[in-house]
């Protein structure tokens, strides 16, 4: 399989969660510790999925999608799933409005349903 996927998420305990557990599962992860490291790294292009925290120091994940936007990079990668703890924020809607496919809720999902979701994204 080896889809590659972008983890930008600045907690390390789950960036570093998510990484291992997909890496364990066959997929090439790279990540990126804040939006702003994120943003260069999706320019670059060639993920198959994006997993983009929104709350974030130094650039937020709404802030990722409007520059991806604005640089007209949005079609570089594939899906961009937003992580957030909220789950009923308005914040959500606006990161699908600005791109993002949907999102996931981390207080809400296992590392094993967090595979599978990315498995369902990717097919």
């Amino acid at each position: 399989m080896n889809k590659k996927i972008l983890i930008v998420e600045d907690d390390t305990y789950l960036r570093d969660l998510y990484e291992e557990v997909l890496k364990e599962d066959g997929f090439s992860v790279k990540i990126a510790v804040d939006g702003e490291e994120g943003l260069v790294t999706a320019l670059e292009g060639g993920h198959d999925l994006i997993l983009l925290d929104i709350m974030m120091p130094k650039l937020d994940g709404l802030g990722f999608l409007k520059s991806l936007k604005k640089k007209n990079a949005l079609s570089k990668n594939g899906p961009i799933i937003l992580l957030t703890n909220l789950a009923h924020d308005p914040v959500i809607k606006e990161g699908l409005d600005l791109g993002a496919k949907d999102f996931i809720v981390k207080s809400e999902i296992t590392p094993d349903d967090l595979v599978k979701k990315v498995k369902d994204y990717l097919k």
